[in-house]
């Protein structure tokens, strides 16, 4: 993904818009559908569909039952959420087909639109300029990299059943707003696989690269415990991630707080390992489309970690270990 300076604000905006469709209701950022006439029933209980036109559906894929598979898998998790598939329609390029789906919420009259395409391979749709996973189990590719290619320190369980990655840029304010959160996910889910993932910014952030080194070699030299004290300190002292010299200040510190040399992971930052693995960091959020800091992923499912209030988000966690099955047993 192109990381650029002056449109990383725009960026988080438009992401969180267009994962609206995809997460929560209160994010839902779509074109108003006008109710359709009341017809005995009571709209006290929710909102009155409009009439479905078969002539709307003359595409022959995605099924209607592929795609409500495809919402259940992504909105299931949420009971208040009620839906109709409108319309599955060819479109001028071969095999791309336009779905259009009236989304609402019980005990409430309004209704909105999710417009998305499906592509030719029947595995992503296009919605909001994103390209997303589509499928009755839309993460499992993800799921299957992460477990594969995921290796970050980790705290909570050994077992991968239920995996929780955070991606995250040691330089990014939103990450460290992001850390309470963090926190209580440790507490609450502690049959978890909750594992940090770094993923600096280096065209927005100047330091971000070096701060994701030096954890590398923390937890290197260190294991996973002292590499979390590393974090706690160097996101406690986000604000010297500035100047060269500052940086240096702050790091060291924070190895300092995890028990370890300076001198020593200073030396282990700058080798040709640990700059490759950082580059293997970043390659692998590409990998999966990751473009904002932080997100998490829950079972390779991606969402941006500060746009779903927290209540919402353990509904979605709970939701997505009901429905996966046990990582595979290599992966354990």
């Amino acid at each position: 993904m192109i990381q650029l300076p002056h449109t990383l604000p725009l960026r988080k905006t438009v992401l969180i818009a267009t994962f609206a469709a995809i997460l929560a209701p209160a994010l839902l950022a779509q074109q108003d559908v006008p109710a359709a006439p009341n017809q005995g029933t009571d709209v006290s209980a929710g909102p009155v569909f409009p009439k479905i036109d078969p002539a709307d559906f003359n595409a022959t894929s995605p099924t209607s039952d592929e795609v409500a598979a495809f919402l259940k898998a992504s909105w299931g998790y949420d009971q208040t959420r009620v839906y109709q598939v409108q319309r599955i329609a060819k479109t001028a390029v071969p095999g791309v087909s336009s779905v259009l789906i009236v989304v609402g919420q019980k005990g409430n009259k309004q209704l909105s639109a999710l417009q998305f395409y499906t592509m030719p391979d029947g595995k992503h749709i296009i919605t909001g300029g994103e390209i997303l996973p589509f499928g009755a189990h839309p993460y499992d590719g993800n799921r299957a990299e992460l477990l594969s290619r995921a290796n970050g320190p980790w705290q909570g369980s050994a077992s991968k059943n239920l995996e929780l990655i955070e991606f995250a840029d040691f330089q990014c304010p939103h990450c460290k707003e992001a850390q309470p959160t963090m926190a209580k996910l440790v507490a609450d889910f502690p049959n978890a696989h909750i594992v940090f993932q770094g993923f600096p910014l280096t065209r927005v952030h100047n330091q971000a690269a070096r701060a994701a080194a030096y954890g590398i070699c923390v937890a290197k030299l260190g294991g996973n415990a002292d590499f979390f004290k590393y974090a706690s300190a160097v996101f406690d002292g986000q604000a010297g991630l500035t100047t060269d010299d500052s940086t240096t200040l702050t790091l060291n510190s924070a190895v300092a707080a995890a028990g370890l040399s300076p001198d020593k992971i200073a030396a282990c930052s700058t080798t040709p390992e640990t700059k490759a693995a950082v580059d293997a960091q970043v390659k692998l959020a590409e990998d999966l489309g990751v473009n904002q800091t932080p997100s998490l992923a829950i079972n390779g499912r991606i969402i941006p970690l500060g746009g779903v209030p927290y209540d919402m988000l353990k509904m979605m966690i709970n939701y997505q270990v009901q429905i996966d099955g046990p990582a595979p047993a290599a992966a354990k």
